[in-house]
C-alpha cells in the first residue's frame, strides 16, 4: 500500500522573499535559453542542444 504525507509550509518573509527571487532566476534562464535556441533555429536553421545551451550559464552569471 502506498502511503503519501502532505506538509504545509509556512515560510518567513526572509525565506518568502529568497524563494521568489530564485524562481525568478530560474524563470529567467529558462525563458532566455528557450529565446536562444528559438533564434537560432529560426535565423540559421541550426537546432542548438540543450548540452550546447549549458555553456552560456557561466557567461549569463557574470
Amino acid at each position: 500500500m502506498l502511503k503519501a504525507f502532505k506538509y504545509r509550509i509556512y515560510p518567513t518573509k526572509a525565506q518568502r522573499s529568497n524563494m521568489q527571487q530564485t524562481l525568478e532566476l530560474c524563470r529567467w534562464t529558462y525563458n532566455e535559453t528557450l529565446a536562444y535556441r528559438k533564434n537560432s533555429f529560426e535565423q540559421e536553421g541550426k537546432s542548438i542542444s540543450k548540452y550546447e545551451t549549458h555553456y552560456l550559464l557561466p557567461e549569463w552569471k557574470k
